[in-house]
């Protein structure tokens, strides 16, 4: 299978899956009368911030969808970032910088099978607590690093790889990656504050649709290559 395939196959994986896995989540919370009385009733949170993932996904059976999703995701994740370097290291094999976004996106699957591991133990410690806020932000950072430096990388040599890629997606997926990281940064001080609850749900349930719009817009970034074109590619 040739690396623009499989890129293309891994990113719609990495769209849908996680998608489909909180939207599910949300509807049992919201339509289905479980027996453990965590049900919270008609809420869009998108809009609203009625709830936040994490309390749709932590509770039985929400967590026997959520985390094999979050696991699948995260190993398409890894092999996603592995097939962009591996391709661009075949268009452009002096180019030293595409190490780094790979990096970067690896460790941000990491980050995201320690949230799923840890989703749903409580442990009432300080320091355990800490750590669950540190993997999730650590997740956010590092995934918007990896697509922020892939987008630098596929735009430094787009005139090179212009039969193969769609430029209007490119600007897209760079506007993209530039408002995630604008409403990140902008995000933290009311983030860190008290108050805000529905506010900060609802940022949570969009940023994270965001976040995977990216990998959507990759299905739609690559053009199918010509036999004649990059034949070992």
């Amino acid at each position: 299978m040739d690396y623009i395939s499989k890129i293309k196959k891994l990113s719609l994986i990495v769209f849908i899956v996680p998608t489909l896995a909180i939207n599910i989540c949300l509807f049992i919370v919201i339509y289905i009368d479980l027996p453990i009385g965590s049900n919270i009733g008609p809420t869009f949170p998108y809009i609203d911030g009625g709830t936040s993932i994490s309390r749709t996904a932590r509770i039985f059976p929400t967590y026997l969808i959520f985390k094999p999703a979050m696991f699948l995701t995260a190993y398409c994740l890894i092999n996603y970032w592995n097939s962009n370097y591996r391709l661009i290291n075949s268009l452009e094999p002096n180019y030293n910088y595409k190490k780094y976004f790979r990096f970067f996106g690896i460790a941000s699957a990491i980050f995201l099978i320690l949230h799923s591991i840890f989703l749903g133990i409580k442990f009432d410690i300080s320091i355990y607590k800490f750590f669950r806020r540190f993997v999730i932000l650590s997740f956010i950072i590092f995934e918007l690093a990896a697509q922020a430096l892939l987008v630098l990388n596929l735009n430094k040599i787009k005139n090179k790889i212009e039969n193969l890629i769609s430029l209007k997606v490119l600007k897209l997926k760079i506007i993209l990656v530039s408002v995630l990281v604008v409403v990140a940064m902008a995000s933290i001080p009311i983030i860190s504050s008290s108050g805000n609850v529905e506010f900060k749900h609802a940022l949570e349930w969009d940023f994270m649709i965001g976040v995977l719009s990216f990998y959507m817009l990759t299905f739609f970034f690559w053009k199918k290559p010509q036999s004649h074109t990059l034949s070992g590619v």
